[in-house]
């Protein structure tokens, strides 16, 4: 009994290995995915090196930035699942705090002096051995409980090893991407390889912008502008239900749902952490990039005739009206302020544990459109375990 005590306090006390060979299942899984993400961001940090060197240093740029989110989002989601883990054993220490401080007061009682207890019953022999058939019959199950404490403050102390390793490992791989999108911004302004499928019609498009009354309006206009687009690149309308999102987040609102002051708009809002990446999800010519209205920038994209993707909200757009891109070439950066690399993984270990949209300060809207109607990007778009609508 003494020996179930222990590792009691020793595993409230002491750090415990991540993974260890008694981690109890319930927490194994969330450890396991926060070590595969980590992995992963050290990957994409290790090749940034090898980026800058590269021939065509927007696409490995671009793949270091998007490895770097997507491990991002992975271990926040592994966080997310340890620390509600954590919230819950800790709820249940404090809904049996009392039966559980009795457990271990019997059990300390019994380990300090259990043949001096069979001294001091007032009615004899007889009451003594049936005490200690009665406390014979007991000690099984405090040993139980004990146990089970032991697993639980295990799985509290290995939870918390995580986010100390997951902080500290985040601080030093921020200065990393934040040079990789430095660099990315210049290598988009130097690249002059990109096709372009039309000439620009500066002209036109302005005077599109400055009549524009709403992005519907201004988007029509674009929809109809004769220009020499070509033929479809690829079979768009077959890529339908297997596009990827351009951007790591969180779905805020869906199409046509109402916002808090009773606005419903015919697209998704995507919250995203600072400075997130947005690449394009399919082959597109670069139809117009530049602010409108109270959107921001904006970029609209044709993947093929007839279709457009609209994009708003983004504090840097890359490219040239008439580009030709490829599937996840850079389209812009999100705005927003990140935290100093001495603050960012407490920060991101403290948001990934309130869950939600905490860390996630920036919008981005997108809109499908065929011709002059809206079209739901539920029916385009692949939802993943890190860009979910949000839960209410």
């Amino acid at each position: 009994m003494k020996l179930f005590l222990s590792l009691a306090l020793a595993a409230l006390i002491a750090p415990a290995p991540v993974l260890a060979q008694d981690t109890p299942p319930s927490v194994t899984a969330a450890v396991a995915e926060a070590q595969d993400a980590a992995a992963q961001l050290r990957a994409a940090m290790a090749k940034l090196a090898e980026a800058v060197s590269a021939d065509d240093q927007v696409t490995a740029l671009t793949d270091v930035i998007r490895g770097y989110e997507q491990g991002l989002a992975a271990l926040r989601e592994g966080l997310r699942q340890a620390s509600a883990r954590e919230r819950d054993l800790r709820a249940d220490f404090e809904s049996q705090r009392a039966r559980l401080a009795s457990v271990l007061g019997a059990m300390t009682a019994l380990q300090q002096a259990p043949e001096a207890t069979m001294l001091l019953h007032p009615a004899g022999a007889l009451a003594n051995a049936r005490s200690g058939m009665v406390l014979e019959s007991v000690t099984p199950g405090l040993r139980s409980e004990a146990e089970r404490l032991a697993d639980d403050l295990r799985e509290i102390a290995t939870v918390r090893e995580l986010q100390g390793g997951a902080a500290q490992m985040l601080g030093s791989g921020l200065a990393s991407v934040q040079e990789a999108r430095r660099l990315l911004a210049s290598a988009v302004t130097d690249r002059s390889s990109l096709p372009v499928r039309y000439a620009d019609a500066p002209a036109e498009m302005q005077a599109l912008r400055d009549a524009a009354q709403s992005l519907d309006d201004f988007a029509a206009g674009v929809a109809g502008l004769q220009l020499d687009v070509g033929p479809p690149m690829e079979d768009f309308e077959g890529a339908q239900g297997t596009l990827p999102l351009p951007v790591v987040g969180t779905i805020l609102r869906l199409y046509g749902q109402a916002d808090a002051a009773g606005v419903e708009r015919p697209g998704w809002v995507i919250a995203t952490p600072p400075s997130a990446l947005v690449t394009t999800p399919w082959p597109a010519t670069l139809r117009y990039r530049g602010p409108l209205l109270d959107y921001g920038n904006v970029m609209i994209v044709e993947p093929a005739r007839g279709y457009l993707l609209v994009l708003a909200g983004m504090a840097q757009v890359f490219g040239e009206v008439g580009d030709v891109l490829q599937a996840g070439d850079p389209l812009g950066l999100m705005g927003g302020t990140e935290v100093s690399a001495q603050e960012f993984g407490a920060q991101f270990v403290a948001d990934a544990a309130i869950g939600g949209n905490a860390g996630r300060t920036e919008s981005l809207y997108l809109e499908l459109r065929k011709g002059q109607e809206t079209l739901d990007p539920a029916e385009w778009f692949v939802l993943n375990p890190v860009v979910q609508p949000e839960q209410e």
